[in-house]
């Protein structure tokens, strides 16, 4: 008996892909019949005079009503199967709001009804001139009005489907806005600076502007150190330090290596340049420059260097005129 109520809801409720391929073999069929001439009759039959009728300019017949079902039938379902392989794509996406997910859902479904709709009644045989006219005025409406509106909304599709920032990727603007950012709507991109402030950006921004993603490939990061010794420093000692106090950091990166150049020679000061990348530097660079930087005071006290600063000697020529 269970058997037999597996097969009867088999038929009467089948899955998605067995009614498509029956509509689809049926829609074949149609075509080859009516090929082959065999529904010459039938067609005729349909079409003749006292099963049409006309609204306005346009004829309309039971064959022309039933031809438009059958392939209004036929489009929606590849419609339905294009849609859903959108959706579940859409639903891939990592790092955007379940909400942002149905809203850009929502928008694709909506422009590929709208669109086979026209299709539809075009195959009807209605004149589409008037919904033309409607259709540029309401475009002229929304550009106008909604132009901002409209930008950061293809902005923000743009931005999830190139995947040039994320969730959590540090970046750096234009006007010095710099930040991680939390999550991307339709209309803006949430960043949340290091000082706590939460900052909304025009999704459009990202597109047009220029923007700086620290860790776009990867989460490292280069930290620049300046700093100088006075010139009765044994100045080959002090780059041995400079770079032993980097490399003892535990968030000072083993590749690439830390490296000090002498750039030059100032007026009070032997000058160097520290280079040394953190794996994560989202986590900041101030903390890892600060450390370094007192581990190299340390070891320059220990080691007798000096860290000069800016004087100036007076050489009187004639002391006595002081009298």
């Amino acid at each position: 008996m269970g058997k037999v109520n597996k097969i009867w809801t088999a038929l009467l409720k089948p899955k998605a892909w067995v009614s498509g391929l029956l509509l689809l073999l049926l829609f074949v069929s149609f075509l080859y019949i009516g090929f082959m001439d065999y529904l010459n009759p039938i067609r005729e039959f349909l079409n003749s005079e006292h099963l049409s009728f006309k609204v306005g300019e346009t004829h309309f017949s039971v064959y022309i009503l039933a031809k438009a079902l059958i392939f209004i039938v036929i489009l929606f379902w590849v419609v339905g199967i294009v849609s859903s392989f959108v959706e579940n794509r859409i639903k891939q996406i990592k790092g955007v709001k379940l909400s942002n997910k149905a809203l850009i859902t929502k928008a694709f479904q909506s422009v590929i009804y709208f669109i086979t709709f026209l299709l539809a009644l075009n195959f009807l045989g209605i004149d589409l001139t008037a919904f033309a006219v409607l259709g540029g005025a309401i475009g002229i409406g929304i550009g106008i009005g909604l132009q901002k509106i409209s930008s950061n909304f293809i902005s923000g599709i743009i931005l999830l489907f190139e995947k040039s920032i994320e969730n959590d990727d540090l970046i750096e603007l234009n006007d010095g806005t710099f930040g991680t950012i939390r999550h991307t709507s339709a209309r803006y991109t949430l960043i949340e600076t290091f000082d706590g402030k939460e900052i909304m950006i025009p999704n459009e921004d990202f597109v047009t502007n220029r923007v700086i993603n620290w860790t776009y490939s990867n989460s490292k990061g280069r930290v620049d150190l300046k700093l100088g010794v006075s010139y009765k420093s044994d100045i080959k000692k002090a780059r041995e330090l400079i770079l032993e106090a980097a490399k003892e950091h535990p968030r000072c990166s083993a590749d690439p290596e830390p490296t000090c150049y002498l750039t030059d020679f100032a007026d009070s000061s032997v000058n160097f340049l520290l280079f040394f990348w953190v794996d994560d530097i989202i986590k900041g660079r101030y903390e890892p420059k600060s450390d370094v930087m007192f581990s190299i005071w340390d070891k320059f006290k220990a080691n007798d260097i000096e860290i000069p600063f800016p004087q100036q000697d007076i050489h009187i020529k004639n002391p006595e005129a002081l009298k």
